[in-house]
């Protein structure tokens, strides 16, 4: 039936288009979605070692939203809140979709914790109506490259109104690494060596410029910057020397405990600077093509990313300062994402303060091809139109529920942010912190004994978005063992840090691939 509505809604298109689009050639669309990568990663926000030319040249173009923040701060959340318009709790997708093991859902829960996470759908359900959707039944050719990690089969891109896949499946990590052979049953192989990032910029370069002449939307949704931490030798090399050229002595607190794990407080990871410079090279590849094919003036850009960087677990690969925290974690550096939009002929290096979520791109999208907004659809998510063009929207609170334990170090809890203010309830022991976001960028200074009517007030209007969205909650642990717990944290504290800076000279040694663990490297 759903193919059957997208068809009929195409003949319809072909036979009677909107008045909007009768008057000029509709908008294109692509839509860079980068995994793991942290705001501060970029230069144009003020990484001064990892290189980003193509991206700050975009963000240049665009406006940047100054508050733009990822739906959850781990990537199958923040998927489904792009693609569907609603919050990740709406949807029950509340966690990472765990391929097949579902080691993260209670019943298989075996990490020593005081609760059982809450239970979560493992796909994006297809009564959803995808962003995709829409616009393919509007008449607009839709395109897909990458991470899907939003269900496994019959429930992939092709379920969800794309009519190509170029590597989208249910896993979240490449499985064969960065490097062919892939071991991608969605993506045929490229030559021994060619590099993943580059081989998917490649393919939707080539569909821009096989369907320059058609309304189209294009997703390129890397599997970069997410584990494992990967490079070729000459990109290593060169990042390597600057990591030294900056730092010749091995900077002091290099990484701090900040209450549950280690976190990386300096961006010297040559490894993954080498990644970061081969997604920047194929998202320059997209721009190019975009140019060359004559439609800059009517293609829509947005960038954007799932979550924070990964400056705990997954490699302990960047800072994500002046954020705290990073990837899976509470704070701004797990939620607060580079957020651009270029519209030619509206966005020209603005800025704005207007805090906006993964679900406003898309009423934002069909709003600017001038479609009929989809209200019951997207109804999480609000046009940023108005922004764009150098207006404002009603001011709203944005709600974030993760009643997981993240693997990153990321603890039960969900956030209000309302105004300047920002509230993180926990799950474990209901405590509350309160920061003034917008003085405190890195939330160092708790509010909430000082200013307990405004934590009531704050935390009456979460519970009651809680209702509203039907969201899950964590259940107590009857395997917990808090004797174990408090040693193992008082391990953490005695060793922790100095694992941490022996990975570390490991990635910097001359031998160039350390030993095993996420972090292991494959030499090319």
């Amino acid at each position: 039936m759903r193919r059957l509505f997208c068809t009929t809604g195409i003949l319809f298109y072909l036979s009677s288009p909107p008045a909007s689009f009768a008057a000029a050639a509709p908008p294109a669309f692509v839509f860079i979605l980068v995994d793991d990568l942290g705001r501060p990663d970029l230069g144009c926000e003020g990484s001064r070692f990892y290189e980003t030319p193509n991206i700050d040249r975009l963000a240049a173009q665009a406006m940047r939203f100054e508050y733009g923040y990822a739906a959850c701060q781990v990537c199958s959340p923040s998927r489904a809140a792009i693609q569907s318009g609603k919050y990740p709790a709406r949807l029950g997708i509340t966690d990472y979709i765990g391929g097949r093991r579902l080691a993260n859902q209670p019943d298989n829960w075996s990490r020593n914790t005081r609760l059982l996470p809450a239970r979560y759908e493992t796909h994006l359900s297809l009564q959803e109506t995808t962003i995709a959707e829409s616009l393919h039944s509007h008449g607009y050719r839709t395109f897909f490259a990458g991470k899907w990690h939003l269900g496994d089969t019959g429930f992939g891109p092709f379920e969800n109104g794309y009519q190509i896949n170029k590597g989208g499946h249910l896993a979240g990590t490449p499985p064969g690494g960065y490097f062919a052979p892939y071991r991608n049953l969605a993506l045929t192989d490229g030559p021994p060596g060619e590099v993943l990032p580059i081989r998917l910029g490649r393919e939707t370069a080539q569909f821009i410029k096989n369907h320059g002449d058609q309304p189209f939307f294009a997703m390129l949704s890397f599997y970069s910057v997410h584990a494992p931490i990967q490079c070729t030798r000459a990109k290593w090399s060169r990042y390597r020397a600057k990591a030294v050229a900056m730092n010749p002595a091995a900077p002091p607190n290099r990484f701090i405990i900040d209450r549950t794990k280690e976190v990386r407080q300096v961006q010297d990871h040559p490894v993954y600077a080498g990644m970061i410079e081969e997604m920047d090279t194929a998202v320059g590849m997209v721009l190019d093509a975009i140019d060359d094919s004559g439609i800059a003036d009517r293609t829509i850009v947005i960038f954007t990313s799932d979550n924070g960087g990964v400056s705990s677990g997954d490699g302990f690969a960047t800072s994500s300062l002046p954020f705290r925290g990073g990837k899976g974690r509470q704070w701004e550096g797990g939620i607060r994402e580079p957020y651009y939009i270029r519209w030619p002929g509206v966005t020209s290096g603005t800025t704005t303060n207007v805090p906006a979520t993964g679900m406003d791109f898309y009423p934002t999208i069909l709003e600017i091809a001038g479609l009929p907004l989809l209200p019951e659809q997207h109804l999480d998510g609000v046009s940023l139109v108005p922004v764009l063009r150098g207006d404002t929207i009603p001011e709203r609170p944005l709600f974030w529920h993760y009643p997981h334990y993240g693997n990153q170090g990321g603890e039960p809890s969900c956030i209000i942010r309302s105004g300047e203010w920002k509230l993180i309830h926990y799950f474990e022991d209901s405590r509350n912190e309160l920061y003034r976001i917008t003085r405190d960028v890195g939330e160092q200074h708790d509010l909430s004994a000082e200013q307990p009517d405004r934590v009531d007030a704050l935390y009456a209007q979460l519970k009651a978005w809680q209702t509203e969205v039907g969201a899950r909650f964590p259940t107590g642990n009857q395997n917990y063992d808090a004797q174990d717990h408090a040693q193992s944290m008082q391990q953490l504290r005695e060793v922790g840090l100095a694992e941490r800076e022996q990975q570390q000279a490991d990635f910097l040694d001359a031998n160039f691939v350390p030993a095993g663990g996420w972090w292991q490297n494959r030499e090319r």
